[in-house]
């Protein structure tokens, strides 16, 4: 028996200096898709990258008129935009190869059949699993910590709620226009904190770097299909590949590069294992970000009764705890709640609804309509539709000294409460 023989692996001194423990691991795993992972954690976003430099002495309410000139396509400000805004509006528009939009309304369907478990699925297993990375550290330094959780959770339910409506990835789509806005303001983050003292580059690599967006792109797509397999939900091949080509597609939209890309759900899984191997142990940004995200829960629900956002809290940590497995909930400091039987009863609860609803249509059809008004309910929706402002300046970064972790997050996130963290222009 021959051993394989591998590429040179990268110098320690081409790697920042949280992952060159991490990587040793991965590149046992998968040496070529480690190599490219710490590769990609000192690369941003070029294209992206470049555009806002280059907007940056902008006047702002100019600024957010050209982003909504371009989204919307109106002509006048397509013909006066600067030409690396029109360029990158135009690469967006040319949708990949690989894309067909006739192929993206199973995974609509099993969305919207199972949305209220494909979103606590997605707030309570992949957001939580993705604060466990470095990229917490993007969250915390630029101050958004006020009411931090509760405004991650809404977004991100429009920005799923969006890409998954029929239509709502096409080029005048609000799916469409929201991926790209994120682009840009990971873009806008990044200038900030590179040109922050609070980043250290040279142990973090680039802030929201390409290898975090990789990782973001396998977790929100195939984690979040074995998560509310998890949880009951029942997708049939169709609807999976489907499911994974919608996120894929919204991925492109965002500027991730196809080397980050994963093209299968299979692929997309290897790909999280291994991103997860390159990643240092969760720290303090990862404790103060889960449990923000956690205990936003119940007031995205709307309770306000003491007793019932404690009981909420409570389950919220416990789904959260059997989704992501005890050894990293202890790491993120999670109170120890007994898991046991906790999935089994939400699957028999998921099969007997689709169960009923097979037996009485009418009631099933009553039941997606209930769940798309709820979606609706607890994602952010504004009359004045989508904002295009940016962030323009770094939040205060509250420290928390040699306190405990657990009194150390809170410190933070009280305080948060007290001042607007996350600027906007």
């Amino acid at each position: 028996m021959t051993t394989p023989s591998y590429g040179a692996p990268i110098p320690p001194e081409g790697i920042p200096t949280d992952y060159r423990e991490g990587y040793v691991r991965a590149r046992v795993m998968d040496p070529s898709l480690a190599d490219s992972y710490v590769a990609h954690t000192i690369i941003g976003d070029p294209k992206g990258d470049e555009l806002i430099d280059h907007l940056a002495d902008m006047e702002p309410p100019k600024r957010q008129a050209l982003y909504r000139g371009l989204m919307d396509r109106d002509p006048e400000v397509e013909r006066t935009a600067p030409a690396l805004a029109r360029d990158l509006f135009e690469e967006a528009a040319q949708p990949p190869e690989w894309y067909d939009p006739h192929a993206t309304m199973p995974g609509t369907r099993a969305f919207f059949r199972d949305a209220d478990a494909i979103l606590q699925a997605f707030a309570a297993g992949v957001i939580v699993e993705g604060f466990a990375s470095n990229i917490s550290k993007s969250f915390v330094i630029t101050g958004r910590l006020r009411d931090q959780g509760l405004n991650r959770l809404q977004m991100n339910n429009r920005h799923v709620l969006d890409i998954f409506l029929p239509g709502g990835l096409e080029r005048l789509g609000d799916g469409w226009k929201l991926s790209l806005r994120i682009r840009l303001v990971h873009a806008q983050v990044r200038r900030l904190l590179l040109r922050s003292q609070e980043w250290d580059a040279a142990a973090w690599g680039t802030p929201i770097s390409a290898a975090h967006l990789g990782l973001g792109a396998a977790s929100f797509s195939a984690r979040l299909i074995l998560h509310s397999t998890r949880l009951g939900v029942n997708m049939t091949r169709e609807e999976r590949e489907s499911f994974m080509m919608i996120w894929r597609y919204s991925y492109h939209l965002m500027g991730i590069p196809e080397s980050m890309q994963p093209k299968t759900e299979q692929e997309a899984l290897h790909f999280f294992d291994v991103a997860a191997a390159c990643e240092p142990p969760p720290d303090m940004e990862s404790v103060v970000a889960s449990h923000a995200l956690v205990k936003a829960i119940p007031v995205l629900l709307g309770l306000t009764e003491e007793k019932e956002t404690n009981r909420t809290t409570q389950e919220a940590y416990t789904i959260s705890r059997a989704l992501i497995g005890h050894r990293l909930a202890d790491a993120l400091r999670y109170p120890r709640f007994r898991t046991t039987g906790v999935l089994q009863t939400k699957r028999l609860k998921r099969r007997f609804r689709n169960t009923v609803g097979r037996a009485l249509p009418p009631l099933f059809r009553s039941t997606k309509l209930d769940n798309l008004s709820g979606v609706m309910a607890i994602s952010l929706y504004e009359d004045s539709g989508i904002s295009y402002a940016m962030p323009n300046y770094l939040g205060r970064n509250v420290k928390w000294g040699d306190l405990p972790p657990e009194q150390g997050a809170r410190q933070i996130a009280d305080a948060s409460h007290t001042e607007r963290a996350n600027r906007l222009e």
